[in-house]
């Protein structure tokens, strides 16, 4: 299903982050009170009218909201709470107004218990309900087609061939409009490859997200990695722009304290990374090649680093320092320098580079 390249835009890329703002920690993501105290969707968008103040402030472009945003809104044994969208509907417009207003995208990514490719009907149905939920809420926020539900393709249960069809067949068979008009895929690290979800896109017709972390983790086919962004572009339509992820890989060696079953005794043990765990920033270096690989694609960027917004505001004077053309492309320019270099000493201290350490 994969076609000619997506019209391109003239207005700048974004930059986005997921969920916790670090910068501002009393901004809270949902209301996470427990089902006895009554929470309520809300309050949860109380929260995120505090959140777009902070994005405004910061310019940062898109984000993504907290899966949670509706508290047991479809918990099977409380229905008290299974309203809570409809009764909230005037606060959702005003809300999706302002989100609007401030040319904001804003997402959902469902958590990785929301799985359509089960064996188990029941689970499906639970995944299913979920993101009829969220869909509807962007759709009473009044968003347009970018704003998406990004999800996984799920589990491989000892059959990959047979469980990636399984998702086709929830797709084709199971999931509403609503849904399917806002589901977007993504690779991911340890079972369905860019390979994979571009198979099942191919049957379906579901817009595709590229995750460049995922993507070093998990490449049996050996696709070459401008083609696999040319080919997830594609998956677009014309004048929806796409969005992808990315990350750095966790590089430090972590110690763990250990008690020998026999001696008793505690022993220091050094750790390697997980290659498919996420840093806290953003290293400078492998995003600028990763948007030089992708020169002439057009799509936003959601940083998936451990620190969230933080990790934007240190990347985007990195970006002017080592590669202006790069930075250009998500609207930073030179003279922008000194306010975001202000922004970033305001926020986080810079280790001092000791010479000859």
């Amino acid at each position: 299903m994969s076609g000619a390249p997506t019209t391109r835009r003239t207005d700048p890329l974004r930059l986005g982050f997921p969920v916790k703002i670090m910068g501002a920690p009393e901004i809270k993501s949902n209301d996470t009170r427990r089902w006895q105290s009554n929470p309520h969707l809300k309050v949860s968008l109380e929260y995120m009218h505090q959140a777009l103040d902070y994005l405004a402030k910061h310019k940062i472009r898109m984000y993504r909201m907290s899966s949670d945003l509706a508290p047991y809104v479809t918990h099977p044994d409380m229905p008290q709470f299974h309203n809570m969208i409809r009764e909230s509907d005037a606060e959702l417009r005003a809300f999706g107004a302002r989100a609007r207003e401030l040319d904001i995208r804003l997402s959902f990514h469902p958590s990785q218990f929301i799985v359509l490719n089960s064996p188990d009907e029941k689970l499906v149905r639970k995944s299913i309900a979920d993101l009829t939920a969220q869909a509807e809420m962007l759709d009473r926020m009044e968003l347009g087609p970018e704003a998406v539900l990004v999800i996984h393709v799920g589990g491989t249960y000892g059959d990959l061939p047979s469980s990636r069809a399984r998702w086709v067949e929830t797709w084709n068979n199971l999931l509403p409009e609503p849904v399917k008009r806002r589901l977007v895929l993504e690779n991911d690290d340890l079972r369905f490859s860019a390979a994979d979800v571009l198979w099942i896109h191919e049957r379906t017709g579901v817009r595709l997200i590229f995750d460049h972390q995922h993507f070093w983790c998990l490449n049996p086919e050996g696709m070459a990695m401008r083609d696999a962004l040319e080919r997830f572009v594609r998956s677009w339509p014309d004048g929806v722009r796409p969005k992808f992820h990315f990350s750095s890989p966790r590089t430090e060696m972590r110690e763990l304290k250990r008690r020998d079953r026999k001696t008793k005794k505690i022993t220091t043990v050094p750790v390697a990374p997980v290659w498919t765990g996420h840093a806290d920033f953003c290293s400078p270096f492998e995003f600028i090649t990763f948007m030089r690989i992708a020169e002439g694609l057009d799509f936003d960027v959601m940083l998936e680093a451990k620190v969230k917004d933080l990790a934007l505001i240190r990347l985007r004077p990195d970006l002017l320092r080592y590669a202006p053309d790069v930075a250009a492309r998500f609207g930073i320019h030179p003279s922008d320098a000194p306010a975001l270099e202000a922004e970033e000493d305001a926020v986080l201290e810079e280790e001092v580079e000791v010479e000859g350490a």
